[in-house]
């Protein structure tokens, strides 16, 4: 199945969000993939703004590094033969670096899903940022119902509640029996998947508004 949205952040009630992620997140070389710059929330940004003029705004993880897409696309950058040639899903994009960093690797396309609309205007910024090209693809991929026509997946961060992890876990159960490869990117929450095989780990600082936090373990697995 070739993803196609079926929603258009043109629809949403603000009207420049690309405009004021570019005029107020700088962009930052990212922490522990310097290879990256992607627009990053500074304590001036405003992202208050946003929460007051629209009643749909929710938690602005797009703006914010989290430390299993850094080790994610850290091992993708390290080990291109993973995506290089092949049809990537990057499932619940965030930033983008992770779809960034496949693209670099040399995926042939990157398909990069978020349900937030804040996030697929930023992941089209940071990834002309950062010279390449993704497909951005708003809407739940885990609701469907469907495969995605790709080779892999990449998912970074998505275990952070048990519902959103009991979603993803369906899809990607799924997915793994249409021989889609899964690559998980993840601090060790307590809603990851068990028993997957680590690939690598790496300690990072997850610069989630304090980019002076303290390193914690990520870890990246095979689902």
């Amino acid at each position: 199945m070739k993803p196609t949205s079926n929603r258009n952040t043109e629809d949403h009630p603000h009207a420049s969000i690309a405009g004021f992620i570019a005029d107020r997140l700088p962009l930052t070389v990212v922490p522990f993939v310097p290879e990256l710059r992607v627009h990053k929330a500074v304590p001036t940004s405003g992202l208050r703004e946003l929460a007051e003029r629209d009643p749909g705004f929710d938690s602005p993880y797009w703006a914010h590094h989290w430390g299993g897409g850094l080790a994610l696309a850290r091992f993708v950058l390290d080990r291109p033969e993973m995506v290089a040639g092949k049809r990537v899903l990057d499932l619940g994009t965030g930033s983008g670096i992770v779809a960034i960093a496949a693209m670099l690797a040399g995926a042939s396309e990157v398909i990069a899903a978020d349900v937030d609309p804040y996030a697929i205007e930023a992941v089209r910024l940071n990834a002309a940022a950062n010279g390449v090209a993704v497909t951005p693809w708003f809407g739940d991929m885990t609701k469907v119902g469907a495969i995605p026509d790709v080779d892999i997946i990449l998912v970074g961060d998505l275990f952070y509640d048990r519902a959103t992890a009991r979603r993803a876990i369906s899809f990607l159960t799924l997915c793994r029996a249409a021989d889609v490869e899964v690559l998980i990117g993840d601090p060790q929450r307590a809603f990851l998947p068990k028993g997957m095989d680590v690939l690598a780990t790496w300690q990072v600082s997850e610069a989630s508004g304090a980019e002076n936090a303290d390193a914690k373990p990520s870890s990246v697995f095979r689902f």
